[in-house]
């Protein structure tokens, strides 16, 4: 028989937050409870005491756990609406920001990248909508804390039914049909990087144009979202843009973002250096 006591699975959760800085709340203590159970079955294990003693001493095992617990639900284009905005709104005004530089360079970060869809979705909308999109230097870091999910985008390996969102143009230019699966073509695959990351320890990368990190705040408690959008706005380029899931909001942090609303998606805008010292001189006067 496997027992985890209550004590058991609260002291597999505090050791969970401490080190990525992700929460399990009592809104998730179903669903925790019950794949840490699965998790102590899968591995042959007795007692919950057993994995406490596993995950406290191997990296391996500890983000083995952590993939159990984290659901890693996404799709290619799966806010369709964010993505229009991105095409129509985000990349018109950056191209037009960007357009006398020599050379033109476009930094997107993916936080929280699962298995790889959504930066393959901004890849494709990259080259779908901006002129002369193989001039630029397009470079969209793609991060996220399981080394499995990782695997699987570096691959780029896809079912038929995954691709259902994409018009019959974008699985020709972008994918390489074998059999029932879809393999991401070099094109695509070349704008993105993926690398490890959990966001929860401080990391400076430069730089961004524009920053997603959709339905990844939600896993995580008040105090450190706030303390990500902070980082997010010190990340952005003046005018760039961050982009959120539907359920997470900025303001909790003390940082200052123009909201603009395309279609159903919030669009945060990191103010221009000149517009914020305008704003402090009149406050002055």
């Amino acid at each position: 028989m496997v027992t985890v006591s209550e004590h058991e699975l609260s002291e597999i959760r505090g050791l969970i937050e401490k080190r990525s800085g992700i929460l399990f709340d009592e809104s998730r203590e179903r669903f925790f409870s019950t794949r840490v159970r699965e998790h102590v079955v899968a591995k042959k294990l007795a007692h919950g005491t057993d994995l406490l003693r596993l995950i406290k001493n191997s990296n391996v095992e500890f983000d083995s756990l952590l993939q159990r617990l984290l659901t890693q639900e996404t799709s290619f284009f799966r806010y369709p609406a964010v993505f229009e905005a991105l095409e129509k709104r985000v990349l018109p005004e950056l191209h037009m920001k960007k357009f006398w530089e020599n050379p033109r360079s476009l930094r997107i970060w993916s936080a929280g990248c699962a298995t790889g869809e959504e930066p393959y979705s901004v890849a494709m909308t990259i080259a779908d909508a901006l002129e002369f999109a193989d001039a630029w230097n397009i470079h969209i870091l793609a991060t996220d804390v399981s080394r499995d999910a990782l695997d699987h985008a570096e691959r780029g390996v896809y079912e038929a039914r995954q691709l259902e969102k994409l018009n019959p143009k974008q699985r020709e230019l972008y994918f390489t049909r074998t059999n029932s699966h879809y393999e991401v073509k070099p094109r695509l695959r070349n704008m993105v990087t993926f690398a490890p990351m959990n966001l929860a320890q401080v990391v400076y990368m430069g730089k961004f144009d524009v920053i997603f990190c959709m339905n990844v705040l939600i896993y995580f408690s008040e105090q450190r979202q706030a303390q990500l959008i902070q980082r997010f706005h010190e990340y952005l380029e003046p005018g760039g843009y961050l982009l959120l899931g539907h359920a997470e909001t900025i303001a909790r942090a003390e940082v200052s973002f123009d909201m603009h609303v395309y279609r159903d998606s919030r669009l945060y805008q990191k103010p221009v250096m000149a517009r914020r010292a305008a704003a402090v001189g009149q406050e002055k006067e």
